[in-house]
């Protein structure tokens, strides 16, 4: 009887530790809604740059995988027409 009670318990404070560590510590300060225009002006970094800029990076990153991805197929392709005509000299 006592194994089950001590059971029971240990799996309702298991389940239950989550939602204790889930809930916000309550301060004085944050008591209600303030509006934004009554905040002081802080430091911002605008985003649009930041974007563009990466899709820039990874766009030329892009192009030049491309790139040497195509330059490899026509070294492979050349060195095939190369032993192609290679092996036409070699039969007759």
């Amino acid at each position: 009887m006592l194994r089950r009670a001590f059971f029971a318990v240990s799996c309702l404070l298991l389940v239950s530790a989550p939602a204790w560590a889930l809930q916000q510590p309550s301060s004085p300060g944050q008591g209600g809604f303030v509006p934004l225009d009554s905040m002081p002006p802080r430091e911002q970094l605008p985003a649009a740059p930041l974007l563009i800029g990466s899709y820039a990076f990874f766009l030329v990153l892009m192009m030049f995988y491309l790139w040497t991805i195509w330059s490899r197929v026509n070294k492979v392709e050349k060195e095939m027409h190369d032993l192609e005509r290679r092996q036409g000299a070699v039969k007759r």
